[in-house]
């Protein structure tokens, strides 16, 4: 694997690759001693132009367990806040002897230019780029699912048959983006819940269907529930009346919570609005994998940076490109 950019043209079987090496990973991680000498020698950057805590922090992890040395480059306070394009930067990187990149920015397409731009030879993971991607969230969503779906016997499985629905802002989430395209290419069956104005204009291509009401896909038994954050700091209009109304209508509150299944499944990618998207009762119940998602992050971050600088398997057509 030479670069992971995104989800929508990841295959099935590279996808249950990296979803089957976190699992060698997560078995490490139950060890006393979990650090491995994988990646002894190997230096990873992690490029965030964004504010983020869990997802670097958790690449932070997942590349120390892996005994890699680990440089955290911040836009803040660093000379991009002076004017320093992305070329620039990812030459001093080169010259730095980089072997991953971890990048998150704000500009859709950021990861894909610099992983095809020549710039630098390390391999690029994409963390997070504009409205765009989330590819390693998605990895450690479906991984979470797949667990929660199997137990122990998840080795080798996709997520055939398993209803999922995401709800809430659709618009400005890379985290519904890449879902939507791994879970389906894994076989399950994606529903897009959310109001009309968090919608995006043209989605008859995309591999889900739409519905504009929560109560009413809730009634067709979900087995997922994958609640999204309310990103205000995107929004430059009113998307919807107010907080109160959204949470009334799109929020996912204790009486719902109740009408889901038993054995279904409540997701949040985080940070949480609590009492806005998601109620404190659901946050914290049972059927939660909030926490789940975040321990799974950093087994599905080793896997992808295994197999970027140590593992071997075939490259997608996007990373050929």
């Amino acid at each position: 694997m030479r670069n992971l950019l995104g989800t929508a043209h990841l295959s099935k079987a590279d996808a249950l690759l990296i979803l089957d090496t976190a699992e060698d990973m997560a078995a490490t991680q139950q060890r006393e001693v979990k650090k491995l000498p994988t990646l002894r020698g190997k230096t990873v950057v992690n490029l965030f132009f964004e504010d983020s805590t869990r997802t670097r922090i958790s690449f932070e992890a997942a590349a120390k367990r892996l005994s890699a040395d680990v440089i955290n480059f911040a836009a803040k306070g660093s000379s991009v806040s002076k004017g320093e394009s992305l070329q620039d930067t990812a030459q001093t990187l080169q010259a730095m002897g980089a072997d991953a990149v971890v990048i998150r920015h704000p500009a859709s397409g950021a990861p894909h230019t610099l992983a095809t731009s020549g710039w630098i030879s390390a391999g690029v993971i994409n963390a997070g780029d504009g409205t765009h991607e989330h590819p390693t969230q998605a990895l450690l969503d479906a991984f979470t699912i797949r667990k929660r779906a199997y137990g122990v016997d998840s080795r080798g499985r996709d997520l055939a048959g398993l209803r999922v629905a995401i709800v809430g802002d659709i618009l400005h989430s890379r985290v519904a983006r890449s879902n939507l395209w791994l879970l389906s290419t894994l076989g399950a069956d994606v529903t897009l819940v959310a109001p009309p104005t968090l919608v995006p204009q043209d989605v008859s291509r995309w591999p889900a269907r739409v519905v504009y009401d929560l109560d009413d896909a809730i009634a067709q038994g979900p087995d997922v529930l994958m609640m999204l954050r309310i990103q205000l700091e995107r929004m430059n209009a009113a998307y919807f009346p107010s907080e109160r109304e959204y949470a009334r209508r799109w929020g996912l509150d204790a009486q719902r919570l109740a009408a889901l299944g038993a054995d279904s499944i409540v997701m949040h990618p985080g940070p949480m609005n609590r009492g806005l998207e998601i109620s404190a009762a659901a946050a914290d119940s049972a059927q939660a994998t909030v926490l789940e998602q975040v321990s799974n992050g950093v087994s599905v971050r080793m896997a992808a940076l295994y197999l970027l600088l140590a593992g071997h398997t075939d490259t997608t057509k996007e990373e050929q490109r």
